[in-house]
């Protein structure tokens, strides 16, 4: 199953760093930075930042899993981290990349 099908799950446990960086081509675009798993988003202006970030929210509540975003007039900065797996990446972050990457490659096409 892919990760954009599959559900985050309370209690994920911390990914080894070979198993994020094998995962890592599953979600174009994102990349590590520190303890997160991180993507910058573009867009024309701000109305489609705002539009993205509403689309974002559903799924985020959706699958209990919150990042931090960085909001900007045409950027939208998403990262993610597992606090209960010590901080750290799981599986909940890359389900919740791959499932972001298909909200802005819809938007996209709107």
């Amino acid at each position: 199953m892919n990760l954009q099908e599959q559900q985050c799950r309370e209690g994920a446990p911390a990914m080894t760093p070979d198993d994020v960086l094998a995962t890592l081509a599953q979600v174009p675009g994102w990349g590590v930075e520190g303890h997160h798993l991180a993507s910058v988003f573009k867009f024309r202006d701000f109305h489609e930042t705002m539009a993205f970030i509403d689309a974002l929210a559903v799924m985020i509540h959706e699958q209990d899993h919150h990042p931090v975003l960085t909001v900007s007039f045409k950027h939208c900065k998403v990262s993610y981290t597992t606090h209960s797996a010590g901080n750290t990446i799981s599986t909940n972050d890359f389900i919740s990349a791959a499932r972001a990457n298909a909200i802005y490659a819809a938007r996209a096409g709107a």
